[in-house]
């Protein structure tokens, strides 16, 4: 562990955690407001703005693009909108990979639900594109990579960051982990995840992907941190699509919290940037 990673996990003690209740957790996500394109984006890529299905789509194309694409879900326990660390790495990945990268701002809970959003993932497919995502964006770019595998529509692979891929928490390791986790709390993304679910039950893989098939998936890329609740989860997910023939990697970093990816001033974090970038590039 280094020492950037070491004192950054103490500090997390004096941020504020915004799952510890239901209540917190919503009234919280009334006050957030997504963060633009961030200026170190623009130094390197071109962004435009776009309207689909009556949301905000950023197309974001670097200086000297690749040919590769990106669909990348930003996360925020599907309750809160893109964050300035989101645009960080996507900038990193753009910078490095030439990658061009498009980033739906979908609709959220409690006044929207899956079902939206994958009609507006359906909008979005470029034919051969990778899917990314972290966190709850990661359960989605997953759950999306299931329904694109099922309906004959091949995709580069998938990259998941901390992903939340049951919205129960079911995982009888989660509460040992949440002594460790300073980011995240049960109490307020389980009822995220109910919100988020609509009308469906919230094991439904389009919900908790975890459930679903994981036959026949393209190459899926996980990077986590032991320090997370939904770190019990990734190491099921990695070893549900070995067990079912297919080809999964996982980057765990022991002692790293919940989206450390997007931490770039930890030299763990890099080196997770830097891999990533290698797949895309």
């Amino acid at each position: 562990m280094s020492l950037a990673l070491a004192v950054t996990y103490e500090l997390l003690r004096f941020r504020p955690v915004s799952t510890t209740s239901a209540e917190l957790a919503l009234s919280v996500a009334t006050t957030r407001e997504p963060a633009a394109p961030t200026a170190a984006l623009r130094r390197v890529a071109a962004v435009s703005e776009r309207n689909v299905n009556g949301r905000t789509v950023y197309d974001i194309t670097p200086q000297n693009p690749s040919g590769r694409r990106l669909l990348y879900v930003h996360g925020g326990c599907y309750l809160y909108p893109v964050q300035t660390a989101h645009w960080g790495i996507i900038a990193s990945l753009v910078e490095n990979s030439g990658v061009t990268v498009t980033v739906p701002l979908y609709g959220l809970a409690p006044d929207h639900a899956v079902d939206e959003a994958y009609a507006l993932l359906d909008t979005l497919e470029v034919e051969g594109a990778w899917l990314g995502g972290d966190s709850a964006g990661g359960g989605l770019a997953l759950g999306q990579a299931m329904r694109l595998r099922d309906a004959g529509r091949p995709t580069g692979g998938v990259i998941l960051i901390s992903p939340w891929v049951d919205v129960m928490l079911e995982n009888p390791a989660i509460p040992e982990l949440q002594k460790t986790d300073r980011m995240l709390a049960t109490p307020g993304l389980i009822a995220a995840g109910r919100l988020w679910a609509g009308p469906h039950d919230p094991h439904d893989p389009l919900v908790s992907p975890l459930f679903g098939d994981l036959a026949g998936l393209p190459p899926v890329h996980v990077f986590q941190g032991g320090r997370d609740i939904l770190a019990a989860d990734a190491r099921l997910l990695v070893e549900g699509i070995r067990e079912a023939g297919g080809r999964a990697e996982l980057e765990f970093v022991d002692k790293a919290f919940h989206d450390y990816p997007g931490a770039p001033w930890m030299p763990e974090a890099r080196r997770a940037l830097r891999r990533i970038a290698e797949l895309l590039a």
